[in-house]
């Protein structure tokens, strides 16, 4: 039978690790002090970061899985569940985290800006996977967080915590800007897939049939979450995946505009609109001119 855990609070997730709970909203974890085990399904009501020492079985998270080998970090948001496939083999944790509760953060800058940290929707296949310096600073900014977190409670704690956290984040904001560019290759196969992607889909009877094609859809067929392909896009193209869409959409409609035989209303169901007149507002804000009046310039 599956194991499966809920985290609802920082203290259940130090108990399953053995550790001491020193504040209630936030624990930095060292993995070594927890007992050998098993794989789990588990479901987290916390923010978690993972950097693991030790390959602990296959994490699968949503539709994919993510062959969890040393030195990656791992972000899990509250609401996710990741699941260890390999439920049978016994393993030793070893490795560092850091969680916190969202209670922690409200009132705070963190709580305006967590939104933006776009990899804590990111799939477990997504992962950032770190050199051997930057998991030393990984490792260097946890300690001054559980450093905070052994002096006495004061005015100043919470404050001083979430500073720290939010300039762990944004380390690893620039980690992952540099994951991009040294993937670029990788990235540039990406950017060939979901043009092929969009022109499949409107050489198709797919927009007749499910609509104009959208963020998650592409992301779903390339298998990336949402968050991690809106991000690749933007740094490989300089416009969001959805302003990508669009383009594709105004390229296609030119074309389809010079059939003088079809209305414009009949492009624009064609081409997966509801209603014409929004492919009309879309034409004009990306060309300046309407459908109709690009077709008589042209």
């Amino acid at each position: 039978m599956s194991n499966s855990i809920n985290f609802e609070t920082v203290d259940d997730y130090n108990q399953f690790n053995n550790q001491e709970t020193l504040h209630p909203l936030v624990s930095v974890i060292d993995f070594s002090k927890a007992h050998k085990r098993t794989g789990s399904k588990m479901y987290f009501n916390l923010y978690c970061i993972f950097l693991k020492d030790v390959k602990c079985g296959d994490l699968k998270y949503g539709r994919a899985t993510y062959d969890y080998q040393e030195g990656t970090l791992v972000f899990v948001s509250p609401g996710q569940i990741v699941d260890v496939e390999n439920k049978i083999d016994i393993y030793q944790p070893l490795g560092h985290g850091l969680v916190f509760h969202p209670d922690l953060i409200k009132g705070t800058s963190l709580a305006k800006s967590i939104s933006e940290y776009g990899f804590f929707g990111y799939q477990t296949n997504e992962a950032l996977h770190l050199s051997k310096k930057e998991q030393q600073m990984v490792l260097e900014m946890f300690a001054d967080i559980q450093s905070e977190l052994s002096r006495p409670v004061d005015k100043h704690s919470k404050k001083v915590i979430t500073s720290n956290i939010e300039l762990f984040l944004n380390h690893c904001d620039r980690f992952y800007d540099r994951q991009f560019i040294t993937r670029e290759n990788v990235n540039k196969g990406i950017l060939e897939k979901f043009e092929e992607l969009l022109n499949n889909y409107f050489s198709s009877e797919k927009p007749n049939t499910v609509g104009l094609p959208s963020v998650a859809y592409c992301a779903d067929e390339l298998h990336f979450s949402p968050n991690y392909f809106g991000d690749l896009i933007k740094k490989e193209t300089g416009k969001t995946a959805q302003e990508y869409i669009q383009n594709k959409i105004i390229d296609v409609a030119k074309e389809r505009v010079f059939n003088i035989d079809q209305s414009i209303a009949q492009i624009a169901y064609e081409l997966g609109f509801k209603y014409p007149q929004h492919f009309i507002r879309l034409f004009k804000q990306r060309t300046g001119v309407t459908p109709n009046e690009y077709r008589s310039l042209n």
